[in-house]
């Protein structure tokens, strides 16, 4: 793995914050202008960090290892939030949000593919 963990930290941290102001926590009215120009800060924070990780370079085993421990994580985190998203809005609103659901079926499939192409590969 490269040694850019604090930039890393700082991009991953920066959009978290602005998914934070996306739920608008403090209540406050934002304009059309604040919130294109949020919409494009998330979307090019949200590259750099994904060029982040698929630059990703496990130099040995332990290295892989670890990567892979942090993918199986992040999947099982996101996918659980998306079950619990999906739940709570059947319960709530009797019909949960399609890009949620949407969202659900995309990790899904790309992990099956994704094992499906390393089984190939391998």
């Amino acid at each position: 793995m490269k040694n850019n963990i604090n930039a890393e930290l700082f991009v991953a941290g920066f959009l978290i914050i602005l998914l934070i102001f996306f739920f608008n926590p403090f209540d406050f009215w934002m304009p059309s202008m604040a919130t294109t120009v949020l919409v494009g800060l998330l979307i090019a924070a949200f590259s750099v960090f994904l060029g982040f990780v698929w630059g990703e370079k496990a130099e040995d085993e332990r290295e892989h290892f670890i990567s892979l421990i942090a993918g199986r994580i992040a999947f099982l985190i996101g996918a659980g939030i998306l079950v619990i998203g999906v739940v709570i809005q059947a319960l709530l609103k009797n019909t949960p949000d399609p890009w949620l659901m949407s969202a659900l079926a995309g990790m899904v499939v790309a992990k099956i593919a994704g094992l499906v192409y390393g089984k190939i590969k391998k």
